[in-house]
C-alpha cells in the first residue's frame, strides 16, 4: 500500500535559526522542523521533505506573514541561483545570527570549556566582494515550476544558458545577467560571451551527453585593478577559438591576462590540467598590506580581499609573535597567512599536500623578500619528522586553515605531539572546528574566540580559535 502523503503544516511560526542557513519551528507534537528560505519571526506555510522519528525538514511554500526582520532581496535572481541565501536580512542581523551559529555549535559539538566569544568582525563590503567567480555554459536552462509550461499549457523548450548550476542539479543552469558578487567587469563579460556565442551558434555543454564546447569561464578581479579570465573548452577548435579569444580582449575591458583550458573529462576541475596563456603576463597581482601576492588561474586565494585582511590580522594578533618564534602554517595554500605574520616570526615553515599551491608559495615568498618563509609540498604527519624538525626548528606557534571538513585525525595526534605553546585554529567550518578542538582539549585550554564574516548574504561564516598548551 502506497504511504499516505502527508499534508502541509499551515501558519506556523518561525522561531529561530539554526546550522547551515535553516530555520527551526516546532510541530504541534513537539518535533523540531528545519524549514528553508524563512527567517525568525516569519510566519509560513510548509511542505514535508523528509521526516525522522525527532525531527522533520520541510520547504516554505508560502509566506503568510512577514518577519519585523524580513527586507526586499536585491538581486532578481534570489531565491533561484542558490547563491547570497541571507539577501532577506539586514546585514546586521546575519552578523548576529552568525555569532550565534559559531557559539551554538562550538557548545553543542565541542563540549570543552569556552572563553566569552569576541564581537564578530562584519566584512567591509557586503556586496561586489569576491575576487573570483566560476559561470557555466550549458545546454539546459534552469526552469521554475512557473515558467515550465507556457500559457497553452505545453511544456516549454530548455535553451542553453550561461550562469550557475542549480541547486542540487549538475545539468542545468540558471542564466544570470546581472550578479552583485564580484565588480566590473563581470557583468560585462557575461553579456558579451552570451551575445557573441548565441550569434555564432556555438554549442554550450551538454553535463548528460558529456559533449559541446564551451564549458566554464573563471573571472578573478583583484583590487590592483588587474584581471584575468580563464575559459574552459572541451576540445580545441582553434579557429573558433582565436576568434571567441579576439572578440573579449577587444569588447571587455580591463583584462590584463586571458587564458584558455582544453578539459576532455567529465568533471570541471582543472588542477591537473595545462592552463594556456593567450594574453598578457600569465598571472594578475593581488596585495594584502603592503605584501603582494601572484595570483595564477588555478592558485588558491581567499575570495574576499578586503576581508582577508582582517582574518589575517585576527590570527597574527593571536599567535602574538615577537619575532623570535617559529610558525608552523599548516595547509598554507598558497602562503597568505604565513607571510602575512612573517615580520612577526623568526622562521616561517609552511606545509602543504597540493604541490602547485607549494610552489606558488615560494614565488610569493620571493616577491616579498622573504628568505626566512620555507615551503614543503606533502603531508605533514610524513614531513614533520625528528630530522625535519632537527633541521628547521619545532614549532613555537602553530596556525592551522584547513578545508570545511577539518582536520584529520592523524595530524591532530602530530600537533598534540608537537606540543607548541600556542596553536591558531582557523576554520571555515565550525562544526568540524568543533569537533576537532573537543581532540585537541587534551592538552590544551581555547582562551580566544573571533568569528569573521568572509562571506556577506550567505550562511557561512570563518571562526578562529586560539589554543594554549596547558601546563
Amino acid at each position: 500500500m502506497a504511504r499516505k502523503k502527508k499534508q502541509p503544516v499551515l501558519g506556523i511560526k518561525i522561531e529561530a535559526y539554526a546550522a547551515e542557513g535553516k530555520s527551526i519551528a516546532h510541530l504541534a507534537d513537539g518535533k523540531v522542523l528545519f524549514v528553508e528560505n524563512a527567517i525568525p519571526g516569519d510566519v509560513v506555510d510548509v511542505r514535508f521533505i523528509k521526516e525522522k522519528k525527532s525531527w522533520a525538514e520541510g520547504k516554505m511554500i508560502k509566506l503568510v506573514e512577514p518577519s519585523p526582520d524580513r527586507i526586499e532581496a536585491f538581486c532578481p535572481h534570489f531565491g533561484i541561483c542558490g547563491g547570497c541565501k541571507w539577501q532577506m536580512l539586514p546585514y546586521e542581523k546575519q552578523l548576529v545570527y552568525k555569532q550565534q551559529q559559531v557559539a551554538d555549535q562550538l557548545s553543542r559539538i565541542g563540549q570543552v570549556s569556552l572563553p566569552p566569544m569576541m564581537p564578530i568582525l562584519g566584512s567591509p563590503k557586503d556586496r561586489h566582494y569576491r575576487n573570483k567567480l566560476e559561470f557555466t555554459f550549458c545546454t539546459t536552462r534552469y526552469l521554475t515550476d512557473a515558467e515550465i509550461l507556457d500559457a497553452n499549457g505545453a511544456p516549454i523548450n530548455r535553451e542553453p544558458a550561461l550562469g550557475f548550476h542549480a541547486p542540487g542539479m549538475f545539468d542545468k543552469v540558471v542564466p544570470i545577467h546581472t550578479c552583485f558578487l564580484q565588480p566590473k567587469p563581470t557583468n560585462i563579460l557575461l553579456q558579451v560571451l552570451r551575445s557573441y556565442t548565441t550569434a555564432n551558434n556555438l554549442p554550450y555543454y551538454d553535463y548528460r551527453q558529456q559533449n559541446g564546447w564551451l564549458r566554464n569561464v573563471v573571472i578573478r578581479v583583484a583590487r590592483t585593478g588587474e584581471v584575468l579570465i580563464n575559459i574552459v573548452m572541451h576540445h580545441e577548435d582553434k579557429q573558433a577559438r582565436i576568434a571567441l579569444l579576439d572578440h573579449v580582449l577587444k569588447e571587455v575591458p580591463g583584462i590584463t591576462s586571458l587564458h584558455y583550458t582544453i578539459n576532455p573529462k567529465l568533471n570541471d576541475s582543472i588542477h591537473d590540467l595545462e592552463v594556456i596563456n593567450y594574453f598578457g603576463k600569465g598571472f594578475i597581482e593581488e596585495t594584502l598590506e603592503d605584501f603582494r601576492f601572484k595570483i595564477s588561474p588555478k592558485s588558491f586565494f581567499q575570495t574576499n580581499t578586503y576581508q582577508a585582511e582582517t582574518l589575517y590580522r585576527s590570527t597574527r594578533e593571536f599567535a602574538a609573535m615577537t619575532g623570535n618564534e617559529v610558525l608552523y602554517d599548516l595547509y598554507c595554500g598558497t602562503g597568505s597567512i604565513g607571510i602575512f605574520c612573517s615580520k612577526q616570526a623568526k622562521k616561517v615553515i609552511g606545509i602543504e599536500v597540493v604541490e602547485d599551491a607549494v610552489k606558488d608559495a615560494k614565488e610569493n615568498a620571493i616577491l616579498n623578500g622573504l628568505s626566512h618563509c620555507q615551503f614543503f609540498a606533502g603531508d605533514v604527519a610524513h614531513v614533520c619528522t625528528d630530522s625535519f624538525f632537527a633541521e628547521h626548528g619545532r614549532p613555537d606557534v602553530i596556525i592551522t586553515d584547513p578545508p570545511r571538513a577539518g582536520m584529520h585525525e592523524k595530524l591532530i595526534q602530530q600537533i598534540l605531539q608537537m606540543a607548541a605553546p600556542k596553536v591558531v585554529y582557523v576554520s571555515c567550518n565550525p562544526a568540524t572546528q568543533a569537533r576537532d578542538l573537543q581532540l585537541l582539549d587534551e592538552k590544551y585550554s581555547i582562551t580566544r574566540l573571533q568569528a569573521v564574516d568572509m562571506f556577506p548574504q550567505t550562511h557561512h561564516i570563518e571562526n578562529i580559535a586560539l589554543l594554549e598548551l596547558r601546563g
